[in-house]
């Protein structure tokens, strides 16, 4: 695995892969300028110069190197200019095997669309200088609370299971306007899939693939907080059931879509990841971290 100086802002991600389509070009850098036309050639060669474009074994590559189809080359996503999210992540637990971190609203997990640097993944792997860290679930980029990452790759697939099998309790807690005509605490169980645009999901008909628990902490005169506990793990799953409920999380830009404006650092996403719980696969261990954010 290639590794890079913690310093290095252009190496927040593990590289992307790509196994080389057919094609006329005789050269790495012809082909790469084919198959992304948005990227400049200078930019590509750019990469190339700076050893950012490699084989499947980690070695860097020249610019004017044969072009195989069906090679395998790994190569890392750039943004040469990002703005920053001006709020700051907090480590809540560390060891050879995990980072527990609290996220802040608006910072992505992972690299995404025009933040590739300025994501949580990014900044942990510039702080620890890990390439191999790895998060071991995802949070949406507007909300806030715990995220569980993998530092160590020999023990992640035990990590995962806990995901894979539901043997995490993930609760969240979010401030959205009252239900007073629904019986609480209730089970939120519907059909999500993809909707449109192509980065929203929506309720259907059919047999239900997402459950919700949903309880009521505390009653306002305008605002509630809920207790969510997703008993699976689907896109946007929490935001679409409060608002198939009637209850649209406050600051949600998506859900419905005609409340969606442009982020607003001063009106964040009321969704908070509150605390995970588990028992650790290595040592057999309870575990629960809370986070320290407040909605």
């Amino acid at each position: 695995m290639p590794t890079f100086p913690p310093q290095d802002r252009f190496a927040a991600a593990p590289p992307s892969r790509l196994q080389l389509p057919p094609g006329p070009w005789t050269t790495l850098l012809d082909g790469l300028c084919a198959r992304f036309p948005a990227i400049a050639r200078e930019r590509w060669q750019d990469r190339f110069a700076r050893g950012r474009v490699l084989d499947a074994q980690g070695r860097a590559l020249a610019a004017d190197a044969p072009y195989r189809v069906g090679m395998e080359i790994r190569y890392f996503r750039e943004v040469a200019e990002e703005a920053r999210i001006p709020f700051q992540e907090r480590i809540v637990h560390a060891d050879a095997h995990l980072l527990v971190v609290d996220k802040p609203h608006f910072l992505a997990v992972a690299p995404a669309g025009r933040f590739v640097a300025e994501t949580l993944l990014g900044r942990l792997q510039r702080r620890y200088g890990e390439p191999d860290l790895a998060p071991l679930h995802r949070l949406d980029a507007g909300t806030a609370g715990l995220v569980l990452f993998s530092r160590d790759p020999a023990s992640r697939d035990a990590y995962q299971a806990l995901f894979r099998e539901r043997h995490i309790r993930k609760r969240y807690e979010a401030l959205a306007p009252p239900l007073p005509h629904c019986a609480f605490p209730l089970l939120r169980r519907s059909r999500i899939v993809a909707g449109e645009p192509f980065f929203l999901m929506r309720e259907a008909q059919g047999e239900a693939n997402s459950e919700t628990r949903i309880d009521v902490l505390e009653r306002g005169e305008s605002v509630w907080r809920y207790a969510l506990e997703p008993l699976t793990g689907r896109k946007h799953q929490l935001r679409l059931h409060l608002a198939a409920l009637g209850a649209p999380i406050l600051g949600d830009r998506f859900y419905p879509l005609a409340a969606q404006a442009p982020d607003d650092y001063a009106r964040p996403l009321k969704l908070l990841a509150r605390s995970l719980e588990f028992v650790d696969p290595l040592d057999g261990r309870e575990r629960r971290y809370d986070s320290g954010l407040s909605l």
